[in-house]
C-alpha cells in the first residue's frame, strides 16, 4: 500500500525516470494512484508523492471544469508554453500551506497514454496550472519553490515547512 509522501522526504526531490513497460502490473499500480487521489480529496497527484520515482501524473479537475474527467499522463514533458496567471495552490505533500503562484496559462505537452500511445496537446486554464504542478514533482520541485523567498522563510519560521526541504 502506497501513501504520500510529505515534504521532507528525499524522493520529492530527485527526478524521475520514463516509464518504458506498459504492463499489467504498471496497470495496476495507475490504479492504486488513482485511489489514493480520489481518498485524499486531490485533484492531480504525481508517482513522486506516493514514493515511486517514475514519470507519471494524474489528474482529475471535473471539480473545476465541466466536462472533465480523469486523465493519465505517462513520461509528460512541456514542449511550449506562454501567457502568465497567478493562482492560489496547494499540494497533498504540503498539507495546510496554500500560496500564490505564477504559471504559464498554456502548455503544449508531449506524453504518453496508459497504454504507451504518444501524444501531443495544448491544454489551458485548471487542466494547463494542475499539470505543471504535478510535472514540477516529476523534476524534484515543489510549489513552495516558486513563491518568494520571504514568503518561504515566513513558512519555515511557522515551522509549517521543514528548514531544509
Amino acid at each position: 500500500m502506497y501513501k504520500i509522501k510529505y515534504i521532507g522526504d528525499p524522493i520529492l526531490r530527485r527526478k524521475t525516470t520514463d516509464v518504458e513497460l506498459f504492463d499489467k502490473k504498471f496497470a495496476a499500480f495507475l490504479e492504486e494512484m488513482t485511489e489514493i487521489m480520489y481518498r485524499e480529496d486531490g485533484i492531480g497527484l504525481a508517482a513522486p508523492q506516493i514514493g515511486i520515482s517514475k514519470s507519471v501524473v494524474i489528474v482529475d479537475v471535473a471539480e473545476l471544469v465541466e466536462g472533465e474527467s480523469l486523465r493519465i499522463f505517462v513520461n509528460p514533458k512541456i514542449k511550449e508554453a506562454s501567457g502568465s496567471s497567478v493562482v492560489e495552490e496547494g499540494c497533498l505533500s504540503i498539507p495546510g500551506v496554500r500560496e500564490e503562484v505564477t504559471r504559464p496559462e498554456v502548455i503544449e505537452l508531449s506524453f504518453q497514454d496508459e497504454s504507451g500511445a504518444s501524444f501531443t496537446h495544448e491544454f489551458d486554464g485548471w487542466l494547463a496550472r494542475v499539470l505543471q504542478h504535478e510535472i514540477d514533482h516529476l523534476n524534484g520541485i515543489l510549489f513552495v519553490d516558486h513563491i518568494s523567498p520571504i514568503k518561504r522563510q515566513v513558512l519555515i519560521n511557522k515551522k509549517v515547512i521543514p528548514e531544509k526541504y
